[in-house]
């Protein structure tokens, strides 16, 4: 192996490091959390960009008599995300999975589109009426 070869796998891994480290957590719709009838589409266009290996955090209480069950999904792709359709959606937390604050985290851990949407409700109502679906395209962190 050459040294420039060797010294080129050198800063490549040292900048991936870096910019592991300057990851940011990010609640998604800040002290509204995840709650049916908040513009999520709205909030991800003011909050972004995001980048590759910012952790996304989704609060929502459990159901209860006072409070609708929420989802996290990953869509497929943006036709499933405008239409809200869940068939080959994969489920990241379901409603019963927020126990305590800390809430649910995801990791934009790869540079693509991530469509990401809530799947409760009769016919969907949590992305549909509700307004519960972003979608956010993790850039390198080089990007910022």
């Amino acid at each position: 192996m050459s040294f420039n070869y060797v010294s080129a796998i050198f800063l490549v891994v040292i900048a991936s490091m870096v910019a592991a480290g300057l990851a940011e957590t990010i609640v998604v719709g800040g002290s509204e959390g995840w709650r049916f009838g908040y513009n999520y589409t709205d909030w991800a266009l003011k909050h972004g960009p995001f980048y590759i290996n910012d952790t996304l955090v989704f609060k929502y209480g459990p159901p209860s008599n006072e409070s609708r069950p929420h989802s996290v999904y990953l869509l497929p792709n943006l036709y499933s995300y405008a239409t809200c359709d869940f068939g080959n959606a994969r489920l990241l937390s379901n409603p019963n999975d927020q126990a305590d604050d800390n809430g649910f985290s995801y990791v934009l851990n790869q540079w693509r589109p991530q469509y990401l949407a809530s799947g409760e409700g009769d016919g969907r109502s949590d992305c549909k009426e509700g307004m519960m679906k972003f979608f956010a395209v993790p850039l390198p962190r080089w990007f910022n």
